[in-house]
Order: C-alpha cells, then structure tokens, then sequence
C-alpha cells in the first residue's frame, strides 16, 4: 500500500482551482471533456485527469476543476456548495478516445432529483487504446481522484456525502478510491462493474463491498464485459444479469447493438430509474431460473420484507441493520425506456397429460406491447409457476390467451386446466389474483379469456 500513499501525498500538495470565478465564468465557454490529440496525449509525461462541475445553478454550463501546481492559492468555484451531497461520475473504457455521450443526461437525471454537486471525472485520454493498458492506468486515476476528495474535505464537505457512480470499469476507478478512504465514502454505484481482468482479481483490486458505506451494483452483461460475480452490498440481475430485452442478438446488427447494448443498459436503467415513475425493484434469490420458477416473489429474509430499489432511496430501500453483504436480487425490465416491468406470476394446474404439450400463454393489456410466455408441459407435472414481465400493472391486464403448440402429430391434443391465476408480485393490498377455472383447450383452437376491472 505504500506507493499509493505516497503518491498521495505528492498530489496533496497540488492545489484545486476552478477554471474561473463568477465573472470569468460569464465570459468564457462551458467547460468539456478533453480534447488532446492522439500524439499530445502519447507524449504526455502523466496522466490527464480533469474535473467538470455541474449544479442546478450552472446545469447546462459546466466549469471546470483543475490541479495546478503554480497556483496555491484555493480558489472553488462559485457553484460548488460543501454543504450539499456531491455525486461524481467516473465513466469507463474508451476504445476510440471519444468522449462519453450519456454523462449529460445522467447528470441532468442527477439534478433534477436533488440540489447536489455534479462533479465529472474526465479521465478519456488515460482510458483509450488497449484494454490492457487502460487497466494499468485505472488505480493512479483513483489516486488524482482521492486528491480532489481529500482537498474538498478541508473546505467543509464530508466523505459521507460523497456517491461515486462509476460505468463499467469506472465502477472499479469508484471502488479504490473507497479503498484509498478506508471504505468511509457515502455510497458508491456500479454500473455494470468491468469484468475483463477484475472476475478473478482480489476484492483489493476492484469494487467490493467494503469500499463504502454502501455499495450497490447494476448487472446486464455478466458473461461477456460485465462481471459476474456479486460486488456490493446489493446487486441488482437485470434479467438474470446477461441478455437484455431489445438488443440485438445477430452479429448482423450495429455495433452498438450487438456488441455494448447489454453492457450498457444497466446505464440507461439506471437513468429511467432516476427520471421515470415506476419502481424497479429486486426479488433476492439463489439463482435467476429459480426466480423465474416463481420460488423468490417475497422480500422476506435478508431484506425482512422490504425489496431493494434501483435509484437514489438510503441504501436501496434497505432498512435491515447490518447491511447484508454480496446479496444477489433479480428483476425482470422491459425492451425500451423506462424499462419498467410489473412482475406478472403466472400459475396453472393441468389435468395429468398422456403426452408432453407446449403451451402459448400472453397477457394483453390494449395500447401495450403482448406478454408471451411459451411453457412446457410433463407427463409427471400437474402444477407450473412462471414469473413474467408486463408492461402494466395485474389491474390493467385486459384478456389471457392460450394456445396448444408444438409439434403437430406428437403434441397433447386436448388440455384440461383446472384453474389458470395471476398475480401481481409483490402482492399489493387490493390486487387479488385473477383466476379462471375448468378451461379445455384442443388443437388449433386458441381460448382467451377478457377481465373487466379498474385499477
């Protein structure tokens, strides 16, 4: 640990000043993400990290923090208040040197929400080119990072009102400044954590648990850029953590759709979280196939009752005194903003079958995209649960449809069900289950079934 001290202790002595005051500021452009060149930036001796500032008092121009050794005189901006909370984005691996399109919108999501201090590390020319080699660069990032902390602590602001929000492997950039704090920062969010070079590396090395007061994380693409194992405190599995719903699956598809959709949705979740109106709550359970069972539609256990939400709550929603730890809550989203899912449970029971069937069960709510859900059905099964995702709440499902499929001359012909529910999950107060009873179904001949209620 001795080298990250001691460099420490070198950039403390540098001084933090904003690019201009009050009346500068009126007179010079918003301040932006780098723009060094390519060859600038090879022959630079160290790494270039700046600091943009946004606050609803200078939300659409942001000014600029800089450590500047010939100055040591500490000068803040006018915007900036140590008296209030003070998110900081750290964005992730830059393969083209392009600076990062969505920092805008998830700092006006940011803003909207709370009177807080937006603070932007730009760290773009230290996290292009080789992957390899960004990895090399992403600790002594944290360290320039900690020295701007450090020096804000001294003019009033306090490490536990500080919430790093960090994308990708920005995520772990957040996780060692924690370290480099002893774990005393407020709350730090990963948005999809990296997982290249950080799947088997020492909780030391990458966003862990233990670097905060709270640590969450937001998985989409565990099984290819994100990491699949649990990093906080909570860890949210959007739709088991791997492919997402609306992106591509054809290596014929953009780029951007086959290749970073999943990854980057856990992003976008994050700021339809921040701006939308609809809860996205986490179910906690041991695996995602058996969430999807229907076995975990119950906050019980590890949250006493209360499901962990994605946004800005105190510690998720999470109200159990200790924290629990690595614990894994899956939920289910939607294709498109805001990605808002009402948790459907599907049960059935069916009359002992002479042959397996394949059943087509979707949920219509007018106006709204179709739930389909296609289950199999055994010889040795009379009972079936399925948790699905709806684009609206269990009151406003308007009809349910079924159709026997599967293969023509080896399927069931004819399906007695005995009942058919669904429910709403969690259960809410007042939404009972809708159930229909002694339902036959033949080949080729789809049942549906209209509800008539108000929410």
């Amino acid at each position: 640990m001795a080298w990250k001290w001691i460099k420490a202790f070198v950039y403390l002595s540098l001084c933090v000043t904003s690019a201009a005051g009050d009346e500068e500021l009126s007179q010079t452009k918003c301040a932006d993400f780098n723009n060094t060149t390519w060859m600038e930036y090879r022959q630079a001796t160290k790494l270039q990290v700046q600091y943009l500032l946004l606050t609803r008092k200078n939300a659409d121009c942001a000014s600029l923090f800089t450590q500047d050794c010939l100055n040591h005189t500490q000068k803040h901006t006018a915007y900036f208040n140590s008296s209030r909370p003070t998110k900081v984005i750290v964005h992730g691996y830059r393969a083209l040197g392009s600076k990062p399109s969505w920092v805008s919108g998830l700092a006006q999501a940011l803003l909207r929400e709370g009177d807080v201090n937006v603070l932007v590390v730009d760290w773009v020319y230290g996290a292009s080119f080789a992957y390899n080699l960004v990895v090399e660069n992403y600790k002594e990032v944290a360290v320039q990072i900690s020295v701007l902390i450090n020096q804000l602590t001294k003019y009033g602001s306090t490490l536990e009102s500080f919430h790093f929000i960090g994308v990708s492997l920005g995520a772990h950039v957040c996780g060692f400044v924690g370290t480099l704090f002893e774990g005393k920062l407020g709350r730090i969010t990963g948005l999809d954590p990296a997982g290249p070079m950080f799947k088997r590396a020492d909780p030391y090395d990458r966003l862990d648990s233990s670097d905060a007061l709270f640590v969450e994380a937001i998985h989409t693409d565990s099984d290819y850029f994100g990491i699949s194992i649990p990093v906080g405190h909570v860890d949210f599995f959007l739709n088991g953590g791997m492919d997402q719903a609306g992106c591509a699956r054809s290596r014929f598809a953009s780029m951007y759709g086959y290749v970073i959709c999943d990854h980057m949705r856990a992003l976008h979740v994050y700021m339809s979280a921040l701006n939308g109106t609809c809860p996205l709550i986490g179910f906690p359970c041991s695996s995602y196939e058996e969430f999807l069972a229907g076995k975990c539609i119950t906050c019980q256990g590890p949250f006493n009752g209360t499901c962990p939400q994605i946004g800005l709550l105190k510690n998720s929603g999470i109200t159990v005194s200790p924290l629990p730890n690595q614990e894994k809550v899956y939920l289910l989203t939607t294709a498109t903003a805001p990605y808002c899912a009402h948790h459907i449970l599907v049960e059935l029971r069916v009359s002992r079958l002479d042959k397996t069937a394949e059943v087509q069960l979707t949920l219509i709510s007018t106006g709204h995209p179709q739930t389909e859900l296609k289950l199999k059905l055994n010889t040795d099964e009379t009972g079936y649960k399925k948790v699905a995702a709806h684009p609206e709440r269990l009151c406003n499902i308007d009809s349910v449809q079924l159709k026997n499929t599967g293969a023509r001359f080896y399927r069931q012909g004819d399906i007695h069900f005995e009942y058919i529910c669904i429910s709403e999950v969690p259960y809410t107060r007042g939404l009972d289950p809708l159930c229909v009873k002694n339902i036959n179904i033949g080949r080729g001949v789809p049942w549906s079934h209209d509800f008539v209620q108000v929410c």
